[in-house]
């Protein structure tokens, strides 16, 4: 498959339908004119069935129309995840034909209508060559695009978004609806904490803040009953704080500690599978997100070199404490031999790779 760039590099108005001087060019690569992909395939019916591990279904399916040469596996999956529709209902989907062809078709039109190729063969082109990609198992999309793509008039299809907070009370909450609305449509979410103060910070009214760590268990909250995309799949959510928040050694140790009471609870017979209503991981608080904590060059130069590393207040920017650095290493990982988290980001590192670095930050 090949593109080819209009040659005209000035901007000019997009080409109307029909016109044949502008626009984008496409040649086949897979396909041959006349032959759609699906009539490349043999196809067949069969049932899609996931059982617990206690081997009672909890997904069951049957007379699925898919390619022969596709594995139960991959029918099991776009089966559970990605057909729309109530079960059992008229309008849920039963076919990776009838699923490749919304998507593939939503985009077409798309195409037509804005202009975007040079001719009616270049648009079929396109079409053609997507379908055999997706119904030959060449490529696929993200998991948004199957959710909404043909689905909604405005369809969410990027699969992952970076949020930011601010240190003010409607932000905090504000950021709880951000994503509560992202995981609906099925997207993904990653927010760093850092500008929340910390719990050693004082409030202008009176008292001391919460801190992060007390937000992400109501984040932590939502992001496990709002399914992705209406599914039965988990949200996907990133926390991330920064080695010189004050609450730094409160967020490297919060999902350790959540893990050894689901191991007391397990212990008392409570259930220990994952989404389980009312098991142990159910119980506990930080099983829906990944933690990571936001490291630089000049920490870990600190680690290799085993000299202290501080922690300084959001609200001024003063020390908070000190800490040998070889400590927090040491901290995270026990944590993460405990339950898997925290996860290292590599800030200097993320940042001299940014693409778009007169934006902001990553």
């Amino acid at each position: 498959m090949s593109t080819h760039p209009i040659e005209n590099s000035k901007p000019e108005p997009r080409a109307h339908k029909g016109a044949t001087s502008k626009g984008l060019t496409f040649a086949r690569y897979f396909t041959k004119p006349g032959r759609h992909p699906y009539d490349e395939l043999t196809w067949e019916h069969r049932s899609a069935v996931i059982n617990d591990e206690r081997g009672q279904p909890v997904f069951e399916q049957h007379g699925i129309e898919v390619p022969q040469a596709w594995s139960q596996t991959a029918t099991n999956i776009v089966a559970s995840k990605y057909f729309r529709g109530q079960m059992d209902s008229p309008d849920r989907e039963s076919s990776v034909r009838g699923l490749i062809s919304r998507v593939v078709d939503t985009i077409t039109a798309w195409g037509e209508k804005q202009a975007y190729f040079a001719t009616p063969e270049d648009l079929t082109n396109f079409s053609e060559e997507l379908t055999h990609l997706l119904v030959q198992q060449k490529a696929a999309f993200n998991s948004p695009v199957w959710f909404n793509v043909g689905i909604e008039p405005h369809p969410q299809a990027s699969a992952c978004f970076i949020n930011s907070v601010k240190d003010t009370m409607d932000s905090i909450l504000g950021l709880a609806k951000t994503e509560g609305m992202l995981f609906k449509f099925g997207s993904g979410t990653g927010s760093n904490l850092s500008s929340i103060r910390s719990s050693k910070e004082p409030l202008a009214g009176g008292g001391t803040a919460s801190g992060p760590v007390s937000f992400m268990r109501g984040y932590d909250a939502f992001a496990g009953v709002i399914k992705s995309g209406g599914k039965t799949r988990r949200a996907a959510k990133m926390v991330i704080l920064n080695t010189d928040h004050p609450d730094i050694t409160e967020f490297i140790t919060c999902k350790a500690d959540e893990e050894r009471k689901a191991w007391a609870l397990i212990d008392a017979g409570y259930d220990g599978s994952f989404n389980v209503r009312g098991g142990a991981y159910d119980s506990v608080f930080f099983q829906n997100a990944n933690h990571s904590v936001r490291v630089t060059d000049e920490f870990m130069r600190a680690v290799l070199d085993d000299r202290e590393w501080q922690t300084k207040y959001v609200m001024g920017g003063q020390v908070a404490d000190t800490y040998r650095a070889r400590d927090l290493m040491k901290m995270m990982a026990d944590a993460a031999w405990q339950c898997g988290d925290p996860g290292m980001q590599f800030d200097t590192t993320i940042n001299d790779w940014h693409t778009c670095s007169n934006t902001a930050r990553i």
